[in-house]
């Protein structure tokens, strides 16, 4: 498994902290942290790092996303709104856990503002701990295991069903907000590496040259 980290700007300070927690409790997994920093002169939104997010899990070029906001809230609803997508808000490692076992989603949202003294960093770490503490989509509780992973798989088949495919999604975004996205060169560059959509590859090829 591939795992991207990834915050907004108004987070940033955290990204080590997060980082560090994926790395130390999914274990087996190569885990990439693309920012952002503290020390980055490029701002992004929740919003532009919430497509960033989508671009990498679209691509294939991770399997799964761990990021946050100062709600968590505003992240997991726009990570929503991509093809592909299926974002959990995990405040309590008893969501996390919950969230990884029944609704076997590849990404998960942090409030990452709220109370962050020791006990908020102590928090997201236990979280991050239940989140990856046993492999996904085992069904939850075992006794309805069956039912819970039946309807998870008619949910993904209901967001297949509603949602464009991921070219349509971009061409339909204004070009200077795709210009900004484009210009995050470690994102663009691990999803023309390590991507398998070639046709998310090929958009992002013809259009990376467009940036001024």
């Amino acid at each position: 498994m591939r795992i991207g980290v990834l915050l907004a700007s108004s987070q940033a300070a955290k990204s080590e902290m997060l980082y560090r927690a994926v790395l130390k409790y999914a274990t087996g997994a190569e885990v990439i942290c693309y920012g952002c920093w503290p020390e980055s002169t490029e701002q992004y939104s929740y919003i532009e790092t919430s497509l960033l997010a989508g671009l990498l899990l679209m691509s294939g070029g991770v399997d799964f996303v761990v990021t946050g906001c100062s709600s968590g809230q505003g992240m997991m609803l726009a990570c929503n709104s991509f093809p592909g997508v299926l974002c959990g808000y995990v405040p309590t490692p008893r969501d996390a856990f919950l969230f990884a076992q029944i609704n076997n989603g590849n990404a998960v949202s942090l409030p990452l503002g709220e109370g962050y003294t020791w006990a908020g960093s102590k928090n997201m770490e236990q979280t991050i701990e239940a989140l990856f503490s046993e492999p996904f989509g085992q069904g939850y509780p075992k006794n309805e295991a069956d039912r819970k992973l039946r309807d998870t798989a008619r949910l993904r088949e209901l967001r297949n069903l509603s949602q464009v495919s991921v070219t349509q999604f971009l061409d339909r975004l204004d070009a200077p907000f795709m210009r900004k996205l484009l210009s995050k060169h470690d994102v663009m560059d691990d999803i023309l590496k390590s991507g398998h959509s070639d046709s998310l590859r090929c958009w992002l090829t013809g259009h990376m040259g467009t940036i001024s």
